[in-house]
């Protein structure tokens, strides 16, 4: 790719930022990541045609994993994770890996990113196969650990889709279902935790949560199949069951909800013909 560049390896456009107050730190980074929605919104295409290959997977009875190195590996892991408690989908289907195994989550693991064969690796431990969708992150588009591992998936017939912040990218090239939103040169030049960081988090929000509507997990607005794994999630569920079934007394709901488990399983009962 000769006229491959990295835009998110350019030169910040400001100067002096150890000369500046916190007053203007703030302000700029401010101005800078105003940028990031703009440039998502350029791509939803691209996201959209993900999306709709992804919901087919998972519908079909597949997983969805995430593959990612540092900063990108991080938030994948981050998404997955939110999940089984937000939409009640059971562990195992959206798996996120990250270069360098779990110890890298909290700290980084030297040199993890640049193994080539390592990512497809950490996919074969979870017997991944042609039924499952695997999307790789990274903010460069170069991470060898990804892009090893989309190359892979290619070979052997599994969809893939890729979230990278530089055009034309390596990874781009090795997925089916690319995006990339550009959002220029970081505030701290090559830092790509700011606004690259926060462009790929809106992406897998708009992933993530589009497919499990899509599949079921939401009716109107509302998350009726959450786990009710604290108060909060009890309160928020119990007052959803107040308002479907125009139930006024709130232990009533409550006893409900906690009787059935979720949601949708509660107000399902409740409005099943007898």
């Amino acid at each position: 790719m000769a006229d491959f560049v990295r835009v998110t390896e350019q030169e910040s456009l400001y100067h002096a930022l150890d000369k500046m107050t916190v007053a203007e730190l703030l302000f700029n980074m401010n101005k800078e990541d105003l940028q990031v929605p703009i440039a998502v919104s350029k791509v939803i295409p691209q996201i959209e045609q993900l999306v709709n290959a992804l919901v087919d997977k998972i519908l079909a009875g597949g997983r969805l994993f995430y593959l990612g190195a540092g900063t990108s590996g991080r938030l994948g892991i981050l998404d997955a994770s939110e999940i089984p408690p937000t939409y009640g989908l059971p562990q195992g289907i959206v798996i996120g890996l990250i270069a360098g195994g779990d110890e890298a989550i909290r700290k980084p693991v030297e040199k993890a990113e640049d193994n080539a064969e390592q990512g497809w690796e950490d996919l074969k431990i979870h017997s991944v196969s042609d039924k499952d969708f695997v999307i790789g992150i990274a903010a460069s588009g170069t991470t060898p650990y990804v892009i090893g591992a989309l190359q892979q998936c290619r070979s052997r017939g599994i969809s893939t889709g890729s979230i990278s912040c530089n055009p034309g990218s390596p990874i781009s090239a090795a997925a089916d279902f690319p995006v990339e939103v550009v959002v220029g040169p970081e505030f701290v030049t090559g830092s790509t935790r700011l606004k690259s960081g926060t462009a790929q988090k809106l992406v897998l929000n708009m992933i993530s949560t589009s497919t499990m509507i899509r599949i079921g997990r939401v009716e109107d607005n509302k998350m009726v199949n959450m786990q009710l794994s604290n108060e909060k999630l009890v309160d928020r569920g119990t007052r959803m069951v107040m308002e479907e079934l125009n139930i006024s007394d709130y232990e009533t709901a409550n006893q409900l909800l906690l009787q059935y488990g979720s949601v949708k399983k509660a107000v399902d009962a409740k409005k099943k013909p007898h």
